[in-house]
């Protein structure tokens, strides 16, 4: 049976107490035994599924961009009068929903413990209904700046909630098998919004109906998640932190737990919730964790690292292929919209089935394997992207072959492996904190590179800026080989060996 990534064993907790730092009681926690979880399949994939509809909007609304930017800028088929935008005009669209989950990002760290992990779920399918239909709706671009914005918050609070919720109603048996399939769902909705915008991206107004398309999930989401309990976990950490009637509180997370395990659960719920009761309390969850925890020892650097590979993500150049690949394509010799965007959904598809087999091989062959392969093939596609674009401009196929070269081996190392590393080395108390960090960072630095990417385009130095990507690429590479990996395998390990990552 997979260990529980969240749990330290029961066995364990009868021993004393910690205070939750890495490095404690290693022994009591490998030693112990968990009990075996009964379960529904269909009542374990609903609590996964709702949630992970807020990747597949954030990974549609990347794939709907990419087209959306070529539709409003069409004379004959955007159906507006302002489509004569600036490249500026286009960044501010584009990453408009980059700024809104910045905001998203630190209203997270803020209200989550308080509102919980469904109510802020519930909130970003709000957030992503109000933002669609503002920006289908905008009658010109300041008002459609504010809908990507409004659309960003949702994505905010959805990457922080989604994976939390699902690591703490899922069993344990298949818990990272579903924590590993939300990146598949943001994967699998930018594959949709190529697709949807490839078929949209002729129509008179398609920019409209692509952001339009958003609606419906929007709806599904929230009436999913209120139809959802809240995490039993969440509710015994209020009632542990004082902030409620022990014996109800109790109660409800009886009741939440029936449901989100339907009837194969019996009558061990009690059992559970009283050893989810005396984990919490083990590893030091009574008391409330600060901002200032995240800045000292091990956390500093646990933090450093997570908001440094986070960073790099970004500022190798990902966010600008995936926003920008219709109109990478336009200039690598695909004039047309239609023949532009379909090719995006062949760099979509790809992208997902890298993702798979990402997830399939990432615990065989070793996370630094992945990463270093992986950084060494997206210097040399980075590289012969940007070549294109100075010698062999008369072959667009260069172009094809140089970005599905980097987004395959991005897949394979980044795309799911930093995620993986950050939910790794933050001990478990700071977790939620440390977490909502670095998708602060995450976005922070996804705005800033997007922002840049349509003015950069527009001065024609696309060969330059492909060839700093490759640079900083393989600046990372030399971090990977000369320490950073041994940090950060440390760190893994010692928090593995504390509480059974």
């Amino acid at each position: 049976m997979a260990s529980d990534p969240e749990q330290p064993r029961l066995s364990s907790l009868q021993k004393g107490g910690s205070s939750g730092e890495l490095g404690d009681a290693q022994e009591p926690l490998l030693n112990g035994v968990h009990n075996s979880e009964n379960y529904s399949v269909l009542a374990a994939i609903l609590p996964f599924l709702f949630p992970a509809l807020g990747g597949l909007l954030y990974g549609y609304d990347i794939g709907a961009t990419s087209c959306a930017t070529i539709s409003v800028e069409s004379p004959t088929s955007s159906g507006i009068s302002w489509y004569n935008l600036s490249s500026v005009e286009i960044g501010l669209i584009t990453s408009g929903s980059l700024y809104g989950a910045l905001i998203g990002s630190v209203l997270a760290f803020n209200v989550a413990d308080f509102l919980g992990r469904r109510r802020e779920l519930i909130l970003a399918a709000i957030f992503y209904l109000l933002g669609a239909l503002v920006t289908a709706l905008a009658p010109d671009l300041p008002v459609m700046v504010i809908g990507r914005f409004v659309f960003g918050i949702g994505i905010g609070l959805a990457m922080h909630a989604a994976p939390m919720y699902i690591a703490e109603t899922a069993p344990s048996e298949i818990r990272g098998r579903l924590i590993s399939l939300k990146e598949f769902f943001i994967v699998l909705g930018m594959v949709g919004g190529y697709g949807i915008g490839s078929l949209l991206v002729d129509t008179v107004a398609g920019w409209r109906y692509m952001y339009a398309a958003a609606i419906p999930l929007a709806v599904i989401m929230g009436i999913g998640m209120w139809w959802l309990p809240a995490s039993p976990r969440w509710i015994l950490l209020r009632a542990i932190q004082g902030r409620g009637n022990m014996h109800e509180l109790k109660e409800t997370a009886i009741s939440c737990l029936c449901r989100l395990r339907g009837t194969s659960i019996g009558d061990s719920a009690p059992a559970q919730v009283d050893e989810m009761l005396a984990e919490l309390s083990y590893v030091g969850e009574e008391k409330e964790a600060s901002l200032g925890e995240m800045f000292h020892g091990k956390c500093a650097k646990a933090l450093v690292i997570g908001a440094g590979l986070v960073l790099f993500q970004q500022i190798t150049g990902q966010p600008s292929v995936l926003y920008y690949a219709a109109s990478i394509f336009q200039s690598a010799g695909f004039s047309e919209a239609s023949d532009a965007t379909r090719v995006s959904i062949l760099l979509g598809v790809f992208k997902l089935i890298m993702t798979g087999a990402a997830v399939l091989v990432v615990d065989r062959l070793g996370r630094r394997p992945l990463l270093l392969g992986g950084v060494s093939g997206m210097v040399i596609s980075l590289f012969l992207l940007g070549s294109y674009y100075l010698f062999f401009d008369n072959a667009p196929v260069t172009a094809v072959v140089a970005l599905l070269l980097y987004v395959g081996c991005y897949q394979l190392s980044f795309g799911p492996i930093g995620w993986l590393m950050i939910s790794e080395i933050f001990p478990l108390r700071l977790r939620g904190r440390g977490l909502s960090i670095a998708v602060l960072v995450n976005f922070a630095a996804n705005a800033l590179v997007t922002f840049a990417f349509s003015p950069l385009k527009v001065l024609k130095i696309l060969s330059h800026v492909c060839i700093a990507f490759s640079s900083i690429c393989c600046g990372l590479y030399v971090l990977l080989t000369d320490g950073l990996a041994l940090s950060i395998i440390c760190l893994i390990k010692t928090e593995r060996d504390c509480n059974m990552i």
